[in-house]
């Protein structure tokens, strides 16, 4: 299982005053590159308030810096990772992460919508997991939700991407988000039916100025729905054995985000406080910025078994 059971690694340094502060290493990052988005979906919380992309080579610099501060795994997200330069951008990233960097971890999120089997020719060999974001096996609940595009099934799109994963060995993983439209619906035959590797299950998050408040361009309110409500879904699923659950006080603080700009995203007062750039003063400086909880990383299952290298998959 090599370096993806290793316990996460937190340098303590010396402060001048003679106090400790805690430097975390990135060990596990997520690049949002790009904010633009083919879907509407009600309640995102990485909203189009941008169209900026980093050039190629910027954004590999700052894949280089990462590295060297102890980044393994890398998470590119977006927006919809696969809308800029119809992916091939997402695709020399991938290449650079895997082949250049040699990260024991290179994974996407994604709708599903825009990827193609060329992609996957070209790139996947690259790529240790994709994650397609699903959060009803309805069609006209994704509808409501705003997880659509045009007249494409969402669907199909998914079962379709999850073959292709299996043929060109890329470890399939699921992303559903809990909330007031889907909070009653069973999705155990399909879930199982699929078999990813794991199927992260959210309850629905609020961030101001992103999918709440004045400026928002989501109004995620609606979509909103109780701890109580969560663990009701949570238990009608509990014989998935791969399910893997994130409450708001979990997923808050315990992720390292990068934004478009390559500036650490600080969550804690229920918004995103941006950073300094690591392009401009270096990981060290910026994390310190991030909010970032090791101790609920490590509590929510951030570490696992994320290269499939090491996953033994039946092809």
């Amino acid at each position: 299982m090599h370096g993806a059971l290793k316990a996460i690694r937190t340098k303590s340094a010396e402060a001048q005053h003679g106090e400790e502060s805690n430097n975390p290493e990135p060990t596990s990052v997520n690049y949002h590159f790009t904010r633009q988005c083919n879907y509407k979906c009600g309640f995102c919380f990485h909203t189009a308030r941008t169209s900026f992309v980093l050039p190629l080579e910027e954004a590999k610099r700052g894949l280089q810096l990462l590295k060297d501060a102890g980044m393994e795994k890398i998470n590119f997200s977006g927006g919809e990772p696969f809308l800029h330069q119809r992916g091939d951008f997402l695709g020399k990233l991938v290449q650079f992460s895997k082949e250049d960097l040699q990260l024991a971890s290179v994974s996407i999120v994604s709708n599903g919508s825009l990827i193609t089997e060329n992609w996957f020719k070209k790139y996947g060999e690259y790529l240790d997991i994709l994650a397609i974001s699903c959060d009803s096996f309805d069609e006209e609940t994704n509808a409501q939700i705003g997880r659509g595009s045009g007249r494409k099934s969402h669907l199909k799109n998914l079962y379709k991407v999850q073959s292709w994963c299996k043929k060109y060995k890329v470890a399939f993983k699921l992303n559903t988000v809990v909330n007031s439209y889907n909070v009653q619906e069973n999705m155990s035959d399909h879930i199982r039916e699929l078999a990813p590797i794991r199927w992260k299950v959210f309850q629905c998050l609020v961030i101001d100025g992103e999918n709440a408040g004045e400026n928002a361009l989501r109004e995620a309110e609606k979509f909103v729905i109780s701890d109580a409500e969560f663990h009701q879904f949570l238990e009608r699923h509990k014989d998935i054995e791969y399910l893997v659950p994130e409450s708001n006080q979990k997923m808050r603080n315990s992720y390292l985000i990068l934004d478009e700009y390559m500036r650490f995203l600080d969550c804690r007062d229920g918004k995103k406080d941006p950073s300094k750039s690591i392009l401009d003063v270096g990981v060290r400086d910026a994390i310190q910025f991030s909010g970032f909880d090791e101790k609920m990383f490590l509590k929510r299952g951030g570490r696992y078994i994320w290269s499939k290298a090491d996953m033994r998959l039946e092809w």
